[in-house]
């Protein structure tokens, strides 16, 4: 397992609190080849290796990829991954299943066996590989909103969080009727759209979802009148506090660690339904004038967790390939305008002041581009409304 040279640089006092405090991974069976890695770092399995130790108490991303045998191809499968929050000297135990390829941490309810491993840690120590302390710095500053609960909250059912969706037919066609029912294959398409609706429809299968928010389609509340849908569609404060009272509605700050654990699953899972996520909150927390007034704390942390979340990813990666416009700086020019508005706290203006001028000269975005403010705002009317 590379990188256990991360030990000898690491500070002999740090050394020794992490062996005597430090959680353990103790994960039996795992195949050489196999990609393994907690939190922000990753290793290729060796033939020795038997887990992990010395991991700092608390929040961790345990992620791995199966991997055939070099006589095979060696070619990697997809990542799965889990949330884990982990105490001072506790002990998970897992076996790797061959028929699932999947580590199995059901052995860790065992506590007879668990005692054994414990006992036997001296015995298991060269095995197990030091936790990455190097990295722990830039994992903290991801994940420092996000709490065991929200984490959990979030988390599919399944507890696995992959790459690939797992997803089944809605229809399971196991009927004569259903299948007759569905559209003809055996002749060609006459348009894309009668392409698509060929295809089978598709699900999650139950309880491999992420768990996200759900964002309200509609930016304004029923009945709204033309002139305030088009009001709720330049300023998303309502979405933004219906996401807030319906799902993090005693702790409104748990929203940054949801938008945290959307990035960290995009970021070291490779989900992209968390990149997708990420955006939707993006946009609803830049884009709401008048929740920046009223919610000082939240958009202080936003800017803290957008500072370090940007520092993990290419200036161009938000560019449309075709448009060649870039998300993140026309999202961003929302937030820095609305914060230099009436209303808003000199605090969070000074420190959203900084983080523009610091975006700025890292990334050279253009923040002062043309506003369009004259630009007409399309909104969608509920059914039956008109205007005269």
């Amino acid at each position: 397992m590379a990188g256990s040279r991360s030990v000898v640089e690491m500070d002999p006092d740090v050394a020794r609190r992490l062996f005597e405090e430090g959680a353990f991974l103790v994960l039996l069976g795992v195949p050489q080849g196999t990609e393994l890695g907690i939190d922000c770092k990753s290793w290729q399995v060796g033939p020795r290796f038997k887990g992990v130790k010395m991991i700092p108490p608390g929040i961790h991303f345990l992620h791995y990829c199966s991997a055939n045998p070099p006589s095979c191809g060696g070619e990697i499968g997809p990542k799965t991954g889990l949330f884990l929050t982990l105490k001072p000297r506790e002990i998970l135990l897992a076996n790797w299943d061959p028929k699932t390829e999947d580590l199995d941490f059901s052995a860790s309810q065992n506590e007879e066996e668990v005692s054994r491993i414990r006992a036997s840690l001296q015995d298991l120590d060269p095995f197990l590989g030091p936790y990455p302390y190097e990295v722990m710095r830039k994992w903290v500053s991801l994940t420092d909103r996000l709490s065991q609960e929200v984490a959990s909250s979030l988390q599919p059912l399944s507890g696995r969080v992959c790459a690939f969706s797992d997803v089944v037919p809605v229809v399971d066609f196991r009927h004569t009727k259903d299948r007759e029912e569905q559209p003809r294959n055996d002749t060609a398409c006459q348009s894309m759209k009668e392409g698509l609706d060929r295809l089978p429809r598709m699900k999650h299968r139950e309880g491999t979802e992420l768990r996200f928010s759900t964002i309200p389609e509609k930016n304004y509340p029923p009945g709204a009148t033309p002139a305030e849908i088009t009001q709720c569609s330049m300023d998303l404060s309502y979405a933004l506090e219906t996401v807030l009272e319906k799902n993090h509605r005693l702790q409104p700050l748990n929203l940054l660690g949801e938008l945290q654990f959307a990035f960290v699953c995009f970021l070291i899972g490779n989900v992209y339904e968390g990149f997708e996520h990420w955006k939707r909150l993006l946009v609803l927390l830049c884009r709401a004038e008048e929740a920046m007034r009223e919610r000082k704390e939240l958009y202080l942390g936003l800017i803290a967790v957008l500072y370090h979340q940007l520092g993990e990813i290419p200036p161009d990666f938000f560019v449309d390939i075709v448009s060649q416009d870039n998300f993140l700086t026309s999202t961003l020019q929302d937030f820095f305008q609305f914060a230099s508005g009436p209303g808003v706290d000199g605090t969070l203006r000074k420190r959203a002041e900084k983080f523009k001028a610091h975006l700025t000269k890292k990334f050279r975005w253009d923040f002062d581009a043309d506003l369009d403010d004259c630009a007409p705002v399309v909104v969608e009317l509920p059914e039956g409304v008109t205007i005269d």
